[in-house]
């Protein structure tokens, strides 16, 4: 398959097929192409391609890496009125996404100390690891029907965070069109779950802004070198996990009377329109309000924290949301006069500016899109460039895995992991259970930010550092 990638510009390889007549277009720096490894990605990306409706090009990310159907890293979009929705396109974790708080706190003022206590503080308040629930009855028993119609608004009215929080948050924290009716009763048995991490590649982290490649822009964002942040990585958990799962076998074990039967079972789809179609994107809509909610209920746990350990109010820290971003998504969104289902999986949305769809807050500069590395090394705050709509204004969401979950745990040590931490202090029960997650089963995530910069997409805004993660056992799809 990589013999088949020709260069197109700088950084973006097209896939040459006389099958379909969807162009795939994978973004890629020299060095991400020489080492890529990844046809089974890409063969994915070419099944995408022949669903009803595909609109030219399918994207794979810089960080793309194999996943179920549409790769890790993948965005495809489909003509709203005659198009499909897939399931296995959005991904297993609904609306799996990373939010940023900024501080007024210098690193300097945060020793080891207090920052393993500010860690444990959190871990006392947010379960970490797959299946944990909160120790709060209310959020083990949620009331759905609230979270589809009001999101993230419902637990800030309950107390859970700021009113002005709403305003960075994707959507407001609210993807319209949700219904509980839609909701698989497998899912429903699987809302115990808020205020909870998980385990794979989510976590909470402190760290400090060790690069500010703009000072206007990062001014404005509340960015300052050497200030403290907090990232926070979670989504739907098994909720959004079973609904995908559901969703995928019904649109698969209907796509004879669909007429939309996929190359693959990992791209089951149906008809925007039909049935089968609309069920799901209500369903994914409480998923993904869910899973905003989520975000918003350890925001409040983690300012709680903070507070506890460090004696100091709110006011005085700052712990302010600077935004929310939705990774595993179907957004309607209209490019050249045309509606369509924009696909993201494993990607986020990087909207520039004086675009319609940006927050009040963000329409003179585009919304900053977060993109964490790995569980040790940097993080980077990117801008979308006016040429971002070439990718249905979507950028990478991370590193993206260079190596299995199984290969990592067989070819690293306890001692490897501590090696590649370095100075990041972590909390877990045995550091052996993330051997998954060690830095050097990702990619460069310097060399993946620059590819989508360099070929003219993105700028970037900070450079972020960790100094303490908090993570869960445990794998999730």
């Amino acid at each position: 398959m990589k013999e088949r990638l020709r260069e197109l510009s700088k950084n973006r390889y097209v896939f040459s097929s006389d099958e379909s007549q969807v162009e795939i277009h994978v973004y890629l720096s020299r060095s991400l192409f020489e080492e890529f490894t990844e046809d089974e990605s890409i063969y994915q990306l070419y099944n995408a391609s022949l669903l009803p409706g595909v609109v030219s090009p399918v994207i794979g990310m810089p960080d793309i890496h194999t996943g179920y159907g549409l790769p890790i890293g993948g965005v495809m979009a489909t003509d709203y009125e005659k198009g499909v929705v897939s399931a296995g396109a959005v991904g297993m974790d609904i609306n799996c996404g990373v939010r940023l708080l900024t501080t007024r706190m210098l690193a300097k003022e945060l020793n080891k100390d207090l920052l393993v206590r500010i860690l444990q503080a959190v871990s006392k308040r947010v379960p970490l690891g797959v299946g944990k629930s909160s120790q709060l009855k209310e959020l083990r028993k949620p009331k759905i029907e609230a979270i589809a119609h009001d999101g993230t608004e419902y637990y800030v009215k309950k107390g859970f965070g700021r009113r002005e929080d709403l305003d960075r948050i994707e959507d407001s924290g609210c993807i319209p069109g949700a219904s509980a009716a839609a909701i698989p009763k497998s899912a429903m048995e699987r809302l115990d779950q808020l205020g909870t991490i998980g385990g794979g590649n989510h976590f909470i982290e402190i760290g400090k802004i060790s690069k500010v490649f703009d000072e206007d822009l990062a001014s404005k964002f509340g960015l300052y070198k050497n200030h403290i942040y907090i990232m926070i990585h979670t989504g739907s958990r098994g909720f959004g996990h079973q609904i995908c799962t559901d969703y995928s076998r019904i649109m698969w074990n209907n796509s004879d009377k669909n007429k939309t039967r996929a190359p693959q079972k990992g791209l089951a789809c149906a008809p925007i329109f039909s049935e089968d179609g609309q069920n799901y994107l209500q369903a994914m809509a409480c998923a993904a309000n869910y899973a905003f909610a989520n975000r918003q209920i350890i925001t409040h746990f983690v300012r709680e924290a903070f507070v506890e350990v460090l004696k100091e109010s709110e006011s005085k820290l700052g712990l302010d949301l600077l935004y929310d971003v939705a990774h595993n998504i179907a957004k309607k969104e209209k490019y050249g006069g045309r509606w369509l289902l924009v696909h993201r999986k494993g990607a986020t949305r990087a909207l520039p500016a004086k675009h319609e769809d940006n927050p009040s807050c963000y329409k003179d500069t585009g919304h900053p899109a977060i993109i964490p590395g790995s569980m040790g090394t940097g993080s980077y705050v990117v801008i979308g460039t006016d040429r971002i709509r070439e990718t249905f204004c979507s950028v990478n969401h991370g590193a993206g895995r260079v190596m299995s979950r199984k290969r990592a745990k067989t070819e690293f040590t306890k001692a490897d992991l501590i090696e590649q931490m370095g100075h990041v202090v972590t909390i877990a029960r045995s550091m052996k259970s993330l051997l998954d997650e060690a830095p050097l089963a990702y990619k460069d995530i310097d060399e993946v930010i620059f590819t989508l910069v360099e070929a003219g997409l993105t700028k970037p805004v900070v450079k972020l550092s960790p100094m303490g993660v908090l993570k869960g056992e445990g794998s999730e799809g």
